[in-house]
């Protein structure tokens, strides 16, 4: 009897234990910033629908319109590695939470603006400063955090967030101002912000150690640091060692001509441009929106790519085919939409922010634990690639009467980023940073 009983037992030892593998807590995070991204995404849509009815409220020029912009959009990028050194210090949650309630306070205070210079306190000092500190440095500190594989692929589909957020704001801030006027697209924009904050206040982690886990992909556990103290000197000074390298004027001069044909050229000027060739303001920024959509699928392909091919080759290919897209536009602008308006649409948009990844890439090659930070100086290029290109081109559009002139020239600068990007050097020393 006794072996009886003991046999089912001894058959239930040996049988093989299932285990259920869970999902890792950074795809959460990840997810959550993605939302995160999303929703603070609506005062990235709204400047260049404003152009057109801020000129005609109140009769301010696109130049002095474009200033504002120029303003924000370099504030966004002079802040970015401060905030990647604040996140350090302050964590995560307490960063995003206080620029998204900035920005909210910005975008809301537009609505009782009387001139000008408000305009450029409200929209370009706060709203500046506060997407500064959630830049894309956000989505970087999230990624070296919490992944030590799949991080292009990661990088990627954060940047792309950005675009997600465009894809679900313009159409409905276009369609707001048309009817019913800026105010309440200002309005809207602010209650985005501000509905952002609890979700990253309850569900957002600064590291994985606060949940007792390892970062995706890492063998062993990493313990979470302690707060770094003295946040601004340490940003300035990871900046005056970069300087010192070679690839760190490359990948900068790269990405302000970026952000000069992106966010500062067309994120700005499309609209206006399209509305100057008699199209409907709905129908162009329904176009921008859609640029949106296929830049989520441009990036995160890019990203794919990046875990797979040199990072150098790949900048150099989008710069290459973005500055022919641009060459042509001019050509394609009409009061309707036509075929070849569509194809620069789904081409230009393929191309978007393609570039933050394998840039993302090469300066974690070459700056390692900096690199977030050093990131931020680089995105930091970017807007004011980008402000620049928001103030002239606005100043060309008084000055000629359209904008053609500026494409033009977006289209010579992205040849020459093209150029810039193949002569970075594979990797210099990845701890020429830390060393010097």
């Amino acid at each position: 009897m006794t072996q009886t009983s003991e046999a089912p037992a001894a058959i239930e030892e040996q049988k093989p234990t299932r285990t259920r593998k869970s999902i890792h807590r950074a795809w959460f995070v990840a997810a959550v910033t993605f939302v995160t991204i999303i929703g603070a995404a609506a005062f990235r849509s709204l400047p260049g629908l404003l152009i057109d009815p801020l000129h005609e409220d109140f009769g301010w020029s696109r130049g002095t319109i474009g200033a504002a912009v120029s303003v924000n959009l370099a504030l966004y990028g002079l802040t970015a590695p401060f905030a990647a050194a604040l996140m350090d210090r302050f964590g995560i949650r307490r960063v995003v939470a206080v620029a998204l309630t900035v920005i909210a306070l910005g975008s809301g205070l537009t609505v009782w603006m009387t001139a000008a210079w408000q305009l450029l306190l409200c929209w370009g000092v706060l709203v500046g400063l506060g997407s500064g500190s959630m830049a894309l440095a956000f989505a970087a500190t999230v990624t070296n955090r919490w992944f030590t594989e799949r991080r292009g692929l990661v990088s990627g589909i954060l940047t792309a967030a950005s675009a997600s957020g465009q894809l679900i704001f313009l159409p409905l801030l276009s369609w707001m101002i048309t009817r019913h006027g800026w105010r309440p697209a200002a309005v809207t924009v602010a209650l985005a912000a501000l509905a952002v904050v609890p979700l990253v206040w309850l569900l957002l982690r600064d590291h994985p150690a606060d949940v007792g886990q390892k970062p995706y992909g890492a063998r062993e556990f990493v313990e979470k640091p302690a707060p770094v103290t003295g946040a601004a000197r340490r940003t300035v000074t990871v900046l005056l060692r970069a300087v010192r390298t070679g690839p760190f004027w490359l990948l900068a001069g790269t990405f302000a001509i970026c952000g000069a044909t992106t966010n500062g050229l067309v994120q700005t000027h499309f609209v206006p441009a399209a509305h100057d060739h008699g199209m409907p303001v709905t129908a162009a920024a329904s176009l921008l929106a859609v640029i949106g959509v296929f830049d989520v699928v441009g990036t995160i392909a890019s990203g794919w790519f990046t875990d797979r091919f040199e990072p150098r080759r790949l900048l150099a290919v989008y710069y290459a085919l973005r500055g022919v897209s641009l060459l042509f536009l001019p050509l394609f602008l009409a009061p309707s939409v036509h075929p070849p308006m569509i194809f620069f649409i789904v081409f230009y948009g393929l191309d978007w922010v393609a570039t933050v990844p394998p840039t993302l890439a090469l300066c974690r090659a070459q700056y390692g634990e900096d690199s977030a930070i050093v990131f931020g100086w680089v995105l930091a290029s970017h807007q004011v690639g980008a402000a620049l290109i928001a103030f002239l081109g606005g100043v060309a559009r008084d000055v000629f009467g359209s904008y053609d002139m500026v494409w033009y020239a977006s289209g010579a600068l992205c040849a020459a980023a093209a150029l810039m990007a193949l002569v970075i050097r594979r990797r210099e020393a990845a701890g020429a940073v830390a060393v010097a």
